[in-house]
């Protein structure tokens, strides 16, 4: 029996840029679900990963391209980087016809070979990123405060999802991988250790056909699991690997193994905001290290949820990671991106949620509990009060984003209180 579809926010983000552009590339992680939304809005399909067809569709891909993209549109061309030279040919018959919304190319890594592409596809091509689901596409958050009313000041209070702190723990290891959804918990929680074992063994080598260690990308992973929502240098992580007295690669090599983790959207670091600012305080522009799911970290790390309950520190730590991957999948329907802020002072906000119109939300990630929200609107207030509202925009909220909690409210403050389990795009 087959599988209800489960609306995803990208559905109707994918329809708006077919209306836009000739082709829309859909990239993202293996098995978030990018094929399946992709399959929604197609008419037509080419699974060029299909091994019976593989040969074909390479020798028609060289000798006559017209006839693979001769579908009905929107044709979907599944990982299209195994067939790279089907680029050129799509760019040149969207560029013949001036049509919109005629392919749709979804894949899970950048394409090994960009020899076989020499067109940019400016003009013609847009680009949609799709994540592991967000806890409001699994119905893991009943969405009672939306982002986007956050930011026309409507959302004030709402019901959340009581859910316990053990139930936070599960749905972090267990990720937002629309495959697990529905298995019995155990197995669901296997996932993400095999999906770390896929990378480790095939996927890190595949990206671009250059061999590479699948111990020495495990414990990378493991150390990278570590860092995650830090701010660490290559050389911090080089460090970090020598004192597990192993040999170790050198920073170069660690350069190329992180390179080849993002190309294969494993890896999703997070940029520096740089707001203007009253003072003259330096803002650090270190990129934040995250990968694209937290399931990810723990599967490095071999913990599971009963781990994070006996570390709260470790379990605050990835519970960001978490709130971080459901805040970039909102921003992405609000056409906006998610920032870090740090300066040299030590002030540091996890989420700054910034929209292309100037608009922008502070977040601060917490545990729960009285004293950790304390420390959160503190932070908050401090750096609301250093932005040159002169220069820029007043923030348009103030949010501390909980994993716990019965309601949503406004403090008399201004500052919302949220638990991750109501809050949607």
């Amino acid at each position: 029996m087959a599988k209800t579809y489960k609306p995803r926010i990208a559905d109707n983000l994918l329809k708006e840029q077919l209306k836009a552009a000739g082709v829309v590339v859909v990239e993202g992680p293996k098995w978030c679900g990018k094929t399946t939304t992709a399959e929604q809005a197609a008419r037509s399909v080419l699974y060029l990963d299909n091994p019976q067809k593989r040969k074909d569709y390479s020798f028609l891909a060289e000798n006559n391209p017209d006839l693979l993209l001769a579908g009905e549109a929107p044709l979907l061309l599944d990982e299209w980087q195994l067939v790279p030279q089907l680029w050129d040919t799509a760019r040149f018959m969207v560029d013949r016809s001036n049509e919109r919304g005629r392919f749709i190319f979804t894949g899970s890594a950048v394409p090994a070979d960009k020899s076989k592409i020499s067109h940019s596809g400016v003009g013609r091509f847009a680009w949609l990123t799709m994540r592991p689901m967000s806890l409001w596409e699994s119905g893991e958050s009943n969405g009672g405060i939306s982002l986007r009313n956050l930011f026309e000041g409507i959302d004030k209070a709402a019901v959340a999802f009581d859910q316990s702190l053990e139930e936070i723990a599960y749905l972090l290891c267990r990720g937002g991988w629309p495959g697990v959804l529905g298995m019995e918990r155990q197995v669901a929680l296997k996932q993400a250790m095999n999906y770390v074992d896929a990378i480790c063994k095939s996927d890190i080598s595949r990206v671009d056909g250059v061999s590479r260690d699948a111990a020495f990308t495990r414990r990378l992973l493991r150390c990278y699991a570590r860092h995650q929502g830090g701010q660490v240098s290559v050389g911090t992580i080089h460090a970090d690997l020598l004192g597990a007295n192993k040999e170790t690669m050198s920073e170069n090599t660690i350069v190329s193994y992180i390179s080849a983790l993002k190309k294969i959207f494993v890896i999703e670091d997070m940029p520096a905001w740089n707001p203007n600012l009253r003072s003259k305080t330096a803002i650090r522009t270190s990129d934040t290290r995250y990968f694209v799911d937290p399931s990810v970290a723990t599967a490095a790390l071999g913990i599971g949820p009963k781990d994070l309950m006996n570390d709260l520190n470790t379990f605050g730590l990835l519970f960001e990671s978490m709130a971080v991957r459901d805040l970039r999948v909102y921003a992405d329907a609000l056409d906006g991106e998610v920032f870090h802020y740090r300066d040299s002072n030590g002030l540091e906000c996890d989420a700054v949620v910034h929209l292309r119109n100037g608009r922008y939300g502070l977040v601060e990630i917490k545990l729960g509990g009285d004293t950790l929200i304390e420390e959160g609107v503190k932070t908050l207030k401090k750096l609301a009060g250093k932005i040159d509202t002169e220069s820029m925009n007043t923030p348009s909220f103030l949010m501390v984003l909980t994993a716990i909690g019965s309601y949503a409210y406004q403090r008399p403050d201004g500052v919302m209180i949220v638990p991750i389990g109501c809050l949607k795009d």
